[in-house]
């Protein structure tokens, strides 16, 4: 099955919604620092989810640009169709 960003995006937000400690709604723009919150443990730990998930490799200079859970979702299709 191909992974596409429309099929990529709800699972994201399936692996992100039990660190969402503050219960606000997950859209694309959910800013990972400002609106949930994370710290790098826990972002870390998300990481380790995805790369599981999708059997990938988010490198770790990518991490700091991805600010939302959409910019997540671009860079985990980019990587699974490579």
């Amino acid at each position: 099955m191909a992974h596409t960003r429309d099929t990529i995006l709800p699972k994201l937000m399936e692996l992100i919604e039990p660190l969402n400690r503050k219960g606000i709604a997950l859209s694309e723009d959910t800013s990972f620092a400002s609106d949930l919150e994370l710290d790098s443990l826990t972002v870390m730990d998300l990481v380790a989810n995805i790369e599981d998930e999708y059997d990938i490799i988010l490198p770790m200079n990518l991490l700091p640009e991805l600010e939302t859970i959409g910019q997540l979702a671009d860079a985990v299709a980019k990587i699974v169709n490579g």
